[in-house]
């Protein structure tokens, strides 16, 4: 190789060696398709979420998440129905190595969920004690206000950017409850945010499908 074709190999190599790219940083807006797509199908559902996310670093992500549920209860031998508002702060951190100008995540997050509730108890069965006289439902409106919840949730979601800024997401949500307030003589069967609760175990799961668009602000 002469003399020049080298200085010119090196200079090609130099210039391939500064190749950069610049990633956005900006506020990330969506919506819970899922909780949509319930609303129109379900007749005992009726819900919204909006998500936001910040990217305040490389990887980490701060996160908020707002909504609102109003869900029924029917059984054989119950029938109830829980409304209220929730929210979840929290963050997310970005487990995935983006190849030069992509901008997907599979992100791993932590989240502290409240909920303000009521619930209003419809009808129940009355459980006689002896087989000779039949089971009575009991028709008496009954309705507890004031109710709340905390919980701490882990939540696991991949992101996909499906055209410039507009992303769609699948998430799975594992749930502990940390604490409640309960009716009296009654029990929290369903709490805005966090799920149906469960007698024997403090934990439940969720899923969402979030629709988001990002507004670029800086690049970095």
């Amino acid at each position: 190789m002469t003399l020049m074709g080298q200085n010119e190999a090196n200079e090609a190599t130099a210039v391939a060696d500064t190749v950069t790219s610049n990633e956005k940083y900006g506020l990330r807006l969506g919506v819970d398709l899922s909780k949509l797509l319930r609303t129109a199908f379900d007749d005992n559902f009726s819900g919204f979420e909006i998500q936001g996310d910040f990217r305040v670093s490389k990887k980490f992500f701060a996160a908020v998440e707002l909504g609102n549920e109003e869900r029924e209860w029917d059984e054989e031998n119950l029938n109830a129905i829980a409304k209220g508002s929730f929210a979840k702060v929290g963050f997310d951190y970005n487990a995935y190595n983006n190849w030069l100008g992509m901008n997907n995540a599979i992100t791993v997050g932590l989240r502290y969920g409240f909920s303000t509730f009521s619930q209003e108890l419809l009808s129940y069965e009355v459980t006689q004690t002896t087989q000779t006289i039949p089971t009575e439902i009991r028709i008496d409106p009954q309705e507890f206000n004031d109710l709340n919840a905390h919980w701490a949730e882990l939540i696991v979601a991949v992101k996909a950017e499906l055209i410039n800024n507009l992303y769609l997401s699948l998430n799975v949500q594992l749930k502990r409850l940390v604490s409640e307030k309960r009716p009296d003589n009654f029990d929290n069967l369903i709490i805005p945010g966090f799920n149906r609760t469960n007698d024997f175990s403090e934990f439940g799961v969720g899923y969402g499908y979030t629709l988001s668009y990002l507004i670029p602000i800086f690049k970095k």
